[in-house]
């Protein structure tokens, strides 16, 4: 059994080759054809142990993603398995899928529920998953102008980021970052709302991916209330996980409103409907999403 690294996963798989495999994973979801196992948490003497996986077969994989978190820090490795016969294939570093994967997801969901014509990013939270989508984000959408909000910045951030999406980036504060923006990404360590959400434009996005923990929020009932649509991942994980659901008034999460992403791929509920509707997605990170990337890039490789 090979072990496959982030530097292999970088060589061989691009934003949109992800963008295509998960819309594809979410699709066969929505039809019944691939499941998924929740987040199981275990920890003791300060570590904690995470697991969660899937099973798509017409991917031909099923696997685990494992990972421990110590002191606020991740590491990760996914087992991947096959379908046919059920031998184990490869174990992956799993920073490069993390990375790609969750990005991957916001700009799925974007393209129901952003409009098109998006033009600016506001980006709250500029570690390695917000400079990740403000990349995927650039190359999705003509970007005129990328607001980032992060107070831990690092030194040279914004000169780097500007390279990189070949945007113009600013750093803000938080006021000034949301002010007009079509596109918000909020990738932060955030425990309370993180702006007010009387202060979304008529008509933007936001992609709210910071926390999987339940206690923790980065937007505030307003931003809920206002939203058309709340998409999720998986309605029963996300709905244990996400601080910005479960914290909420109940009275805001209403059937009509939460939809799951498999829905909104397979078309079974609409996207955007006007120009003026604000839309939310609530990502808190899905087995799925990890075993049909490491499948993807296990095909790429070629490896046996």
């Amino acid at each position: 059994m090979r072990h496959i690294t982030d530097d292999m996963i970088d060589a061989v798989l691009t934003p949109e080759d992800a963008q295509a495999v998960l819309r594809d994973a979410f699709a066969q979801f929505g039809q019944q054809r691939a499941a998924m196992q929740s987040r199981e948490r275990t920890d003791a003497g300060g570590v904690k142990l995470s697991t969660l996986g899937a099973v798509i077969p017409d991917q031909g994989v099923a696997g685990a993603k494992v990972y421990t978190t110590i002191q606020g820090r991740f590491s990760f490795v996914i087992l991947l398995f096959a379908t046919d016969d059920g031998r184990p294939l490869a174990s992956f570093d799993a920073g490069a899928i993390t990375r790609l994967r969750t990005a991957a997801c916001s700009v799925i969901a974007a393209r129901h529920l952003a409009r098109p014509d998006a033009s600016t990013l506001a980006l709250f939270g500029a570690g390695v998953q917000g400079c990740a989508h403000a990349r995927q984000l650039a190359r999705a959408y003509r970007l005129r102008e990328i607001r980032v909000c992060d107070p831990h910045a690092a030194p040279g951030l914004a000169e780097r980021l500007q390279r990189d999406c070949d945007v113009p980036v600013r750093l803000c504060g938080a006021a000034e970052a949301v002010d007009g923006a079509a596109l918000v990404v909020t990738a932060s360590r955030a425990t309370t709302p993180l702006f007010a959400g009387d202060q979304l434009a008529p008509g933007s996005f936001v992609a709210a991916i910071g926390s999987s923990l339940p206690h923790t929020r980065e937007l505030d009932d307003r931003a809920l209330a206002r939203a058309g649509h709340i998409a999720v991942e998986w309605l029963p994980q996300t709905l244990k996980e996400a601080g910005d659901l479960v914290l909420a008034d109940p009275a805001l999460l209403t059937p009509g409103k939460l939809v799951e992403l498999a829905a909104l791929v397979n078309g079974d509920v609409p996207g955007r409907r006007s120009d003026d509707e604000i839309h939310l997605y609530k990502s808190v990170g899905v087995g799925l999403e990890d075993v049909a990337l490491a499948g993807l890039a296990w095909r790429r490789l070629g490896v046996a």
